[in-house]
């Protein structure tokens, strides 16, 4: 328990060296040093796994190089440019985000608060009555016989009365080993945490939506694809059946045609599943219920089998990715508030001094309650000793060191998650790029074959059996041709959430007002 001592009002040298020690008190406990995350001298430098992953875009990036806008313009796409704005208006982690960051900036503020002197005022009027035999009436039977109507004096003084009051008092704790101004660094830290998590949770979201925006449009291209084939496989079996009914083939052609054309209609239930999934889980991103998107997003490119163009993806620098990861700037600030809330607890090892003052009116009735003589004061220093408590103070510093040095490893395994997700990444994306020029060659190749079957079978060279080989082979080969370009738009955005792609700077967002909030 802190023993509390009160100066009395004639040392004013206290308060003197108080305001001295003001201004020139330090504050104790370890001082937070920007940690300095690791990075590669150049994005081939860490890899795992075969230097045939090792794409082109890896190669030296000029400084001025950067990952493409957040806005995600650089698609041509004005369906999903909307779509992003939809999310980042609607979607309610983004909401649940942006209270967070709310909320840890008035933390901030009320941790603030403590550096300057606390006013309060009160008043009140009470109905009192002092009993007979109370410690009052002391005086008055230690006087004993000398008190001739000693009786009367007690009921007198037992009588109830109204008693006013009102008044104010000010208290300002002098911040000598800055435990304040370690709080609000602490509180400054955690609302730059906040911001770096906000920022996160956009750049999750906008990811997120974008990768199932990708697979609808890329299940929509399947479902073209499939249609497509439909139509043309119906057509090749009225070809097929009249060459039979003509004598010129079997009955197994057309049977087997049409087991064929069976096939290619049950992948359309499928397909349909899979869009319905896709726009609900849109639909859930952007705060609304299913249904709501059906219109917009319908496929509208009915004729067209063509994959999307994809941007280009310039890495940049890697000594930039600390200054782009939400989560990297989130991790230090972190560390930077672990390491304040050590100097908060040191500077409780110390003495405290406030400097208190009151002033106010007291008075027996209402008479005399505004009167000059009914005033009453007090004014002058307090320090607070900590003398024992168990040890309570001392244990809370080790525990905040100990949590400096678990925040201190934490920031080291995220910076190490990150390039380890970035290195994961762009492997997705190189193999799944070099195999998408793969089945671009094999679908031409298919094609191609499947022309020369169907010449042939055409003027009987060879049986049905060809053609139809031919046909399955180049409709796997559109199927797979189709998935990948859906997965390499999925592996594109997978590198642009990895570096955190258009982010602006953690300090930058910290220092706005949060985003207001339905």
């Amino acid at each position: 328990m802190p023993l509390t001592i009160h100066p009395p009002y004639g040392l004013q040298a206290v308060a003197v060296a108080a305001l001295a020690l003001l201004i020139g008190g330090c504050a104790v406990g370890p001082d937070h040093k920007p940690a300095e995350p690791r990075a590669p001298a150049d994005w081939s430098a860490w890899h795992g796994g075969s230097p045939a992953l090792l794409g082109a875009e890896r190669g030296a990036a000029p400084a001025t190089a950067a990952v493409a806008t957040g806005d995600w313009k650089a698609f041509n796409d004005p369906v999903l440019d909307r779509l992003e704005s939809m999310a980042l208006a609607a979607n309610h982690d983004l909401q649940t985000a942006a209270l967070r960051f709310a909320q840890s900036r008035v933390q901030r503020t009320t941790a603030a608060a403590q550096r300057g002197p606390q006013v309060n005022a009160s008043a009140g009027v009470s109905r009192q009555r002092q009993s007979e035999s109370g410690a009052a009436t002391r005086m008055i039977d230690a006087l004993g016989s000398s008190v001739s109507n000693k009786e009367q004096l007690i009921r007198t003084l037992s009588e109830p009365y109204n008693l006013y009051q009102a008044g104010f008092d000010a208290s300002w704790e002098i911040d000598l080993w800055g435990r304040v101004r370690r709080a609000v660094e602490a509180a400054d830290a955690d609302a730059g945490a906040s911001a770096a998590l906000l920022q996160q949770a956009q750049l999750s979201v906008q990811a997120e939506l974008a990768r199932n925006y990708f697979e609808l449009r890329g299940t929509q291209r399947e479902l073209r694809i499939a249609r497509a084939d439909i139509a043309a496989a119906a057509e090749s079996l009225e070809l097929v059946q009249a060459r039979a009914d003509g004598g010129l083939t079997t009955d197994l052609d057309p049977v087997r045609q049409r087991s064929l054309l069976a096939e290619l209609r049950a992948r359309i239930p499928s397909l349909l599943q899979q869009e319905a999934d896709a726009m609900n889980r849109i639909t859930l991103l952007i705060g609304a219920p299913p249904g709501t998107l059906n219109t917009e997003l319908a496929d509208a490119a009915s004729d067209s089998f063509d994959t999307p163009a994809l941007p280009n993806l310039a890495l940049g620098l890697p000594s930039d990715l600390a200054r782009r990861r939400p989560d990297i700037a989130a991790a230090e600030a972190q560390l930077h508030a672990a390491t304040a809330r050590v100097g908060v607890a040191v500077a409780d090892l110390y003495p405290r001094i406030t400097l208190g003052a009151s002033f106010g009116y007291e008075s027996v009735g209402s008479e005399r309650f505004g009167e000059w003589g009914s005033r009453q004061w007090q004014v002058g220093p307090s320090i607070s000793l900590p003398i024992f408590d168990q040890g309570r103070r001392r244990s809370t510093v080790d525990l905040r060191e100990l949590q400096q040095q678990e925040a201190t490893v934490a920031f080291q395994q995220t910076v190490l998650k990150a390039w380890h997700e970035i290195d994961s990444a762009l492997n997705s994306y190189t193999a799944e790029r070099q195999r998408h020029a793969e089945l671009i060659e094999r679908e031409r190749q298919s094609r191609d074959a499947l022309t020369l079957a169907h010449v042939r079978y055409a003027n009987g060279l060879t049986d049905f059996g060809v053609e139809l080989d031919a046909r399955r082979t180049w409709l796997q080969a559109r199927r797979d041709h189709a998935q990948s370009a859906s997965r390499l738009s999925v592996n594109w955005v997978t590198v642009y959430k990895a570096l955190a792609g258009g982010m602006p700077p953690t300090d930058a967002v910290a220092q706005r007002n949060p985003p207001s909030v339905p």
